[in-house]
């Protein structure tokens, strides 16, 4: 088990649920901007969120962003240690800083410092592009050898001005290399592990890389908070992350959706059926099983083992509830069915 951080009022590591967190794409000085999308992002489920802290206008407008949000902030700064101070004194939870790029040790200590007086941790955060040029050299590329020696040696900074409020990641655009990474620094250090695909593509190609390599990991019990990283609204990357979280067994609640994926039987329109189902419970917080099931065949059996379900006819479908029929109705009639029957009302 790795050791726990605190971030605000949610901890990572320690045997804590695994925690989604996502990054805001507007300007940080954009006070309203900001604030308007972490809300948003709160609603769709985000526990974490961090913001770009490039210059000063956007570490001044720290304290002002977490007057009007109820989850905790991250500062992402590079380079520049005074916008790692001055984020702190805005009231951030957490900075996400490699001290290796921030000077000498004065301004490692300075940093560190400020975090532990106010209990805020700091992640280390290194991906296949920020490798050090003399361990490129030393491994031919940004091996998992060489993303894990980086992010240990920023580590070791903070370690020896006597700092390990730490949490660590170590991301690459190229999947297995990821997983290989992650797999080799759970295996070094015992400090929380942020799992990312990073720069994985568009919504949809995102989304895969990123599930095929933050899943594996989870499966395999390593990794203690996630960031879905897709060029795509935030919003979908929470929603993309806590999908892999659920599909991972990491975790529950909610609805679970199954939908079958039609074949030359099915007889309704089954995809925009399954669709149109899936978008109205997108806000339901009840732990159920959904079902769309579109034939006879499987649809039936499927059904009867979720909470609610319909299985598809010629034209009609049978709503189930907990494994007996309910009512048959037509096509155009089964998605407001379905949804009157799991909100206690009459179909």
């Amino acid at each position: 088990m790795t050791r726990a951080i605190h971030v605000g009022n949610k901890t990572i590591g320690g045997g804590a649920p695994v925690s989604v967190q996502s990054m805001c794409n507007t300007p940080t000085e954009n006070v309203g901007a900001t604030v308007a999308q972490i809300l948003r992002l709160e609603a769709a489920g985000c526990d974490i969120i961090r913001v770009a802290v490039p210059d000063m206008a956007a570490a001044r407008a720290i304290s002002e962003i977490k007057k009007e949000i109820h989850i905790p902030l991250v500062a992402d700064i590079h380079f520049d240690y005074r916008l790692a101070l001055a984020s702190l004194e805005g009231g951030v939870d957490k900075v996400r800083i490699n001290p290796g790029n921030i000077g000498d040790v004065e301004r490692v200590r300075a940093v560190a410092r400020a975090c532990e007086e106010r209990g805020v941790p700091i992640r280390v955060g290194v991906n296949s592009g920020s490798v050090e040029r003399e361990l490129l050299a030393k491994y031919g590329g940004p091996t998992a050898e060489a993303l894990v020696e980086s992010a240990l040696g920023h580590v070791r900074l903070l370690e020896d001005v006597g700092f390990s409020d730490i949490c660590i990641s170590v991301k690459s655009s190229d999947v297995p290399r990821t997983v290989e990474a992650y797999r080799l620094l759970s295996q070094k250090c015992d400090y929380p592990l942020h799992l990312g695909v990073t720069e994985a593509g568009t919504e949809y190609r995102g989304t895969v890389n990123s599930a095929v390599g933050i899943g594996t990991l989870l499966m395999e019990g390593i990794g203690d908070t996630v960031r879905v990283s897709l060029t795509a609204d935030p919003e979908r990357e929470v929603e993309a992350g806590i999908a892999i979280l659920k599909a991972a067994g990491k975790r529950s609640g909610g609805v679970k959706f199954v939908s079958c994926p039609t074949c030359g039987r099915t007889k309704i329109d089954l995809v925009a059926l399954a669709h149109e189902v899936e978008a109205r419970l997108r806000g339901c917080e009840k732990d159920i099983t959904v079902a769309v099931m579109g034939c006879a065949v499987n649809g039936p059996g499927e059904a009867r083992e979720a909470d609610f379900g319909v299985a598809g006819g010629d034209g009609e479908g049978l709503l189930f509830k907990k494994g007996k029929i309910v009512k048959k109705l037509p096509y155009g009639q089964l998605a407001e069915g379905l949804l009157a029957l799991i909100e206690g009302r009459e179909p």
